[in-house]
């Protein structure tokens, strides 16, 4: 029996997912654009729509039973999301995305603590919402950016990493690179930066939808991740910060509900976490939210993380058949996450990938959001395949079809 059919039953996972059912020019889909967002389950979409058609209503300020009811779903799915990561709800902070997460926890706390020559510690394989805040923030106070290199393999210099730890005020890594897909050794980092007394922040988007992700194990300050990418809604996400930092944290955006008493010459700040819900909230997406992280509880974090790995190790190993195929980032399926990236020759990946769609497969192409990654690489983009739970090998196999016919359309010899 098929490895990946042992670990997940992956057939009737696929049953939940309307859009996989659909085709594209005429081909069956093949989603394979999963670190970009991922597909959302029926069970999510019924959630949301229960929400707008049986007790839409705001949350918190009203008695009616409505916004009893709406109340309810809201902070459920906050508490669901914090037991999902081993936080406490206090510690879960609604934000539209990663991005606004790492934005709350740069600008509202980091901001407040760094100075003038201070030193921020960053990689080179993060994501430009890793990079761009911090390179505002350096030149508002005057600290400086240092990077640690990656090697050949698509891995941390940690060599690196031991140097330049011992000055600096702040360290902050993505968890897993949306680009090479390497895991970073986080625990380790994060336990060196604090021996260091530095603030620790990890880019969590790529790793808490695939494996599981325990902040009190981690040890972070802060960390963020985004619902889209974990077949729950757009528009939602978390920073999870500990409780005595978000204590200390400035709203960077004000006003409404965040507020616990105003007065015509001051205003007061509402208790945790309710500190940073200004206006209305996103409340049919916190919900489909919650619902997400039921799904993925029920099937389990683990049996996911080994499915993708089985699934990548395939992918690796018929890619790697491809002449012509140039593979990036760690190819021990071990050390990655289920993301794959390549070039095809000198074909360009947007060129790759409108071939590719024509075969029903959808995949990224371009930088990634990360173009000193692509800097560093020698090269200005790539094409990027990610997997998920509804994933197949037969689709691997579909993948591999369809690059072979790309070979013979661009002529690569």
């Amino acid at each position: 029996m098929d490895k990946l059919k042992e670990t997940l039953n992956v057939s009737k996972i696929r049953e939940d997912f309307p859009i996989l059912k659909r085709k594209v020019h005429g081909k069956d889909l093949v989603y394979l654009d999963n670190a970009a967002t991922s597909q959302k389950p029926m069970q999510v979409i019924r959630s949301m729509n229960d929400y707008y058609a049986v007790y839409n209503a705001n949350v918190h300020r009203a008695v009616h039973k409505l916004a009893e009811e709406a109340t309810i779903g809201y902070e459920d799915s906050r508490e669901k999301i914090a037991k999902f990561i081993n936080a406490s709800p206090k510690e879960t902070i609604f934000v539209r995305n990663t991005t606004e997460g790492m934005n709350l926890a740069i600008f509202g706390y980091v901001k407040n603590k760094i100075k003038k020559g201070d030193t921020i510690l960053l990689t080179e394989m993060e994501h430009h919402s890793n990079i761009v805040p911090w390179q505002k923030l350096a030149k508002d106070t005057g600290a400086k950016i240092e990077y640690i290199p990656i090697t050949k393999e698509g891995i941390l210099d940690m060599d690196f990493f031991e140097k330049k730890i011992k000055n600096a005020a702040v360290v902050s890594i993505t968890h897993v690179s949306n680009v090479l897909g390497t895991i970073n050794p986080v625990r380790k980092i994060i336990s060196e930066a604090k021996r260091n007394d530095a603030i620790t922040i990890v880019d969590a988007a790529q790793s808490v939808p695939h494996m599981p992700v325990d902040v009190k194990e981690i040890d972070c300050d802060f960390l963020a991740f985004s619902a889209h990418k974990m077949l729950g809604p757009t528009g939602i996400g978390v920073l999870y910060g500990r409780k005595e930092l978000l204590e200390e944290t400035d709203p960077i955006i004000i006003g409404s509900e965040m507020i616990k008493e105003v007065t015509f010459e001051n205003s007061t700040w509402n208790d945790l976490p309710w500190k940073f819900d200004y206006g209305t909230a996103n409340i049919a997406e916190a919900i489909g939210f919650g619902s997400a992280v039921d799904y993925l509880s029920s099937i389990g974090m683990h049996k996911i993380r080994q499915h993708e790995e089985e699934l990548t190790n395939y992918a690796l190993e018929k890619l790697k058949e491809i002449k012509d195929l140039t593979i990036y980032g760690p190819t021990d399926a071990k050390l990655k996450g289920g993301v794959i990236s390549f070039n095809l020759g000198d074909v360009h990946s947007h060129d790759l990938a409108s071939v590719l769609d024509q075969e029903g497969i959808a995949i990224r192409s371009g930088h990634h959001c990360a173009m000193p990654l692509m800097s560093k690489l020698g090269i200005t983009n790539t094409s990027r395949a990610s997997f998920y739970l509804y994933n197949t090998e037969e689709e691997i196999d579909m993948l591999v079809k369809a690059l072979e016919k790309a070979r013979s359309i661009f002529k690569l010899k």
